[in-house]
Parts: C-alpha cells; sequence; structure tokens
C-alpha cells in the first residue's frame, strides 16, 4: 500500500490494514458514480461496499462504521459535498476524497479545511484516485490542486481528545490509559499534529489550540 507523503506511519485508527480498503462512491450522475464504483472494485485491495446520490446517502453510510474512505462529489444536486464533510470529520467519520469536476482553488482550500483527505478532477486517470483512496485509507492526503498556503485541516474528533489531555498535562501513557488506546497510538496521533500544524513539542502544539479556538469542539467523550 501506498505510504502518507506526509509520514510513513501507518492509520492509528484504522481497523485492519490487511483487509480490502472498504470504499463508498457518492455521486448525483448514475453513469459516474457506478462507472467509478465498477473500477474501484475491480482492484483487488479495494471493495465498494456502498453507493449514494444525495448527501442523506453520503451522511447515512459515512456514520454507520462499515467505510474506510468515502468518495465524494462536489456538487449533489441543489446541496453540497462540502457541507458535510465538517460533519463527518467531527464524528470521526471516514476519510473523505472529493472528486469534481471544479478545478477551484477555493474549493479545494474547503475541501482541506473541513478535513478532506483528497481532493481529485473528475477528468484524472483512474489510477490517481486509486493512489489517492489508498494514501486516505493510511491516513495519508492527496490533492490535485496544491491548498493555497494557511488553509490546514483541523484535528479529528480523536486528535481533539488527544490534545486536550496535553493542554491539561497528560503523559503518554495518561492520554493512552484515558482514551484505552496504546502509547505508540498516542506518539502517532501526536506525530502527525505536529507536522501538519508545524510545530515543535506539545507546548507548541497546547498553546496552538488554545489560540485558535480547538478546545471549543465538543469532545468526542474520549471515544471514537
Amino acid at each position: 500500500m501506498t505510504g502518507s507523503p506526509i509520514g510513513e506511519l501507518p492509520d492509528p485508527d484504522r481497523p485492519d490494514a490487511s483487509q480490502p480498503i472498504r470504499v463508498a462512491v457518492i455521486d448525483d450522475h448514475p453513469v459516474v458514480r457506478e462507472g467509478t464504483a465498477a473500477l474501484l472494485d475491480a482492484r483487488d485491495d479495494l471493495t465498494v461496499v456502498g453507493q449514494g446520490a444525495t448527501v442523506e446517502d453520503a451522511r447515512q453510510l459515512g456514520l454507520r462504521g462499515d467505510v474506510d474512505v468515502m468518495i465524494l462529489d462536489v456538487r449533489l444536486g441543489a446541496d453540497s459535498g462540502l457541507q458535510l464533510l465538517a460533519e463527518l470529520h467531527r464524528a470521526s467519520g471516514p476519510a473523505v476524497v472529493i472528486l469534481s469536476s471544479f478545478d477551484y482553488p477555493q474549493y479545494v482550500d474547503a475541501a482541506l479545511r473541513h478535513g478532506a483527505s483528497g481532493y481529485i478532477l473528475k477528468t484524472a486517470p483512474i489510477d490517481e484516485l486509486v493512489d489517492a483512496v489508498r494514501r486516505a485509507a493510511d491516513g495519508g492526503m492527496s490533492f490535485a490542486r496544491r491548498p493555497r498556503a494557511g488553509a490546514t485541516r483541523l484535528p479529528t474528533a480523536r486528535e481533539l481528545d488527544v490534545i486536550r489531555l496535553v493542554v491539561d498535562g497528560r503523559s503518554n501513557d495518561e492520554i493512552a490509559l484515558a482514551l484505552g488506546i496504546g502509547s505508540k497510538t498516542v506518539e502517532t496521533h501526536l506525530h502527525r499534529l505536529y507536522e501538519r500544524f508545524a510545530v515543535a513539542s506539545r507546548t507548541e502544539l497546547a498553546t496552538r489550540a488554545l489560540r485558535e479556538g480547538w478546545m471549543e469542539v465538543p469532545p468526542g467523550e474520549l471515544s471514537g
């Protein structure tokens, strides 16, 4: 499996990397949706577990717990797939790769801010989308257009749980015990946060979290 472009650490929240990546495809155009699903399902390491055409379809698939990566269109009829991104991100839902016909920098920036793991154009070769799905499943990111300076993906619900305990002055072992995860998983989360937000220490991470209001997001009840 392709490694993350921002680090070689595997996704600490992915259940079993030896199993096929479970993919859902959301697009309101049947030909695009069914064709994309068929092409992805033909890959040995991918399996399509659901399809949908609306934001509500995407919400139901994203929250049911058996999807690793969701392929989501920007425009779903009169609705916007971007509106759903933040909700899935806060709920620690699947990684989301936006598949769009719109090559607009503002869409790319919004996708990143709201938690997308990738933004791929519909004109891209299928191998580019497959690579983006694999990277997303591994906790990485893949954007056809580089997001503009200053656009940074916010922490996930699990990452916010870790950050809250860092702010409280807890050690890695104490965080692991409180969240019911391993100390190595805590280290992986912190390593990714340091890289993503360009900080070098727990103190810098805690300071930025407090300054930018990350702590105002409701906690994930120390789970999820």
